[in-house]
């Protein structure tokens, strides 16, 4: 891929969201050294409208050969190097729906563009140093964010509030090892290493980098959310919760035992997390072949789950059939929801299993809801990956350089403690070096930048 880019190729693609009959807007962007002329060949404007950077253009897309009018649109025209990309870029406002979009396209194909790869416009701004890797990475969890909160988080990264302390990081450890490395060149020459100090810098850069390591299982909450699967008997008001939970008609209720026949879903978002609710089939024992592929569905799905709502109807209680469905499902992260709460009695919540936080719900009259979303906030901060107050949060890509570089660190400060020569010190150090390099993308190879980039859409 970089050593297409390193030709200049001019790249095009459909920028923004093609849907039958729906949207407004239809973008074509064209990136490199001949997006202009390619633009000027297709685009008339009328008038005397000035073709300089940085202006849009009011006119129509034509075809060069036929005449033939296209679309009217506008023409957006940023040159090199303002632009995303660092090249001359320019973009085709069309009118939203697929034929539009598709033509302008197919003429850009037709005169001297080639389609654009996954993430490629984002990769040219990367290597044309527009932005550092986690910048880029930040693009595509923009774009994928689930919640307002890992938005802003994606926003902070593209701002470079994660790149800041790590290029700090690298600069200090790369400081260090040009001290080392001046001692071992130069011993006769320059003044006795000052250890104390280099074990001091040492251990402020791993306390960094351990603080920013901690990000990471509280970012990728945020970025993937939660998979909460209801579970219990038939007819104990798991669609209804859904419903109240969803504040909408998601899940067909009625009072006939195994109504919900396969796993229905819903999207909600709760103290900023992303949370994939499943209503689940009753899980009972059936002859019925349909209700018994749903039951299946639904033990798989509870298998599954980062948390389990284990739900009863509060008239019957703890029955033989709750306590089975408990045994299956009891090593994973529960809740136990006590439905129908009118018909509560004391009684029933003494018999219920005390390890677990209880809810009391009545889901017709939306009573509960709340203390639901309160009791799942406090198990996930329980498991210490709460998703308050995040500046940054680190991917899992990021993660795993991070720690090669924390294990590195802590071999450096080893090796010192042993007393062990000065070439051994840097080995481990231009280690850490190296994997905070991986991070920010000043040090990469080209199957990692292929991997990274091939999960970005076409247009970004």
């Amino acid at each position: 891929m970089s050593e297409q880019i390193l030709q200049k190729e001019t790249i095009v693609a459909i920028a923004s969201a093609v849907v039958p009959q729906q949207g407004s807007i239809g973008i074509v962007r064209l990136s490199g050294e001949n997006a202009l002329q390619i633009a000027r060949l297709l685009f008339h404007s009328p008038g005397k409208q000035r073709w300089s950077t940085h202006r849009i253009l009011y006119g129509y897309i034509r075809h060069p050969q036929t005449e033939q009018l296209i679309d009217e649109a506008l023409l957006l025209i940023m040159q090199a190097p303002r632009s995303f990309t660092c090249e001359d870029v320019v973009e085709f406002h069309c009118h939203g729906g697929i034929m539009p979009v598709q033509q302008v396209l197919q003429l850009c194909l037709e005169n001297g563009a080639r389609l654009a790869q996954p993430g490629e416009f984002t990769l040219r701004a990367f290597l044309n140093g527009r932005i550092d890797l986690t910048q880029a990475e930040s693009v595509a969890e923009l774009v994928g964010a689930k919640s307002a909160q890992a938005a802003q988080i994606a926003l902070a990264g593209i701002q470079g509030k994660l790149a800041q302390p790590l290029r700090q990081l690298r600069g200090t450890c790369l400081d260090i090892l040009a001290e080392i490395e001046a001692r071992i060149d130069f011993e006769d020459d320059l003044p006795p290493l000052n250890e104390e100090e280099i074990q001091s810098q040492l251990t402020e850069v791993l306390g960094n980098v351990t603080e920013i390591l901690a990000t990471a299982d509280r970012g990728e909450l945020l970025r993937t959310g939660l998979k909460v699967a209801i579970v219990g008997q038939p007819n104990v008001g798991k669609s209804s919760l859904l419903n109240a939970w969803s504040r909408c008609d998601r899940a067909i209720v009625t009072d006939l035992p195994g109504t919900t026949r396969d796993v229905v879903e819903s999207q909600l978002v709760v103290g900023g997390i992303p949370i994939q609710v499943l209503d689940t089939a009753g899980i009972r024992e059936t002859e019925d072949t349909v209700e018994k592929i749903g039951v299946e569905r639904s033990r798989r799905a509870a298998q599954n789950a980062d948390l389990i709502l284990l739900t009863m109807d509060a008239s019957l209680g703890w029955t033989e059939s709750e306590a089975e469905i408990y045994q299956q499902v009891q090593e994973r992260p529960l809740i136990l929801i006590l439905n129908k709460i009118d018909k509560l009695t004391s009684e029933i919540v003494n018999n219920l299993p005390q390890n677990h936080k209880i809810v009391k719900t009545s889901a017709p009259n939306n009573v509960g809801i709340a203390d639901l979303e309160t009791a799942i906030l406090e198990l996930v901060e329980k498991q210490n990956i709460r998703a308050a107050n995040l500046d940054m949060a680190i991917n899992q890509r990021q993660a795993a350089a991070l720690t090669r570089a924390k294990i590195s660190l802590e071999q450096v400060q080893q090796t010192m403690n042993n007393q062990l020569p000065l070439d051994f010190w840097t080995i481990d150090l231009r280690g850490a070096i190296q994997a905070l390099g991986e991070i920010t993308g000043e040090e990469i190879t080209e199957s990692v930048l292929g991997r990274i980039f091939s999960k970005f859409c076409i247009g970004k």
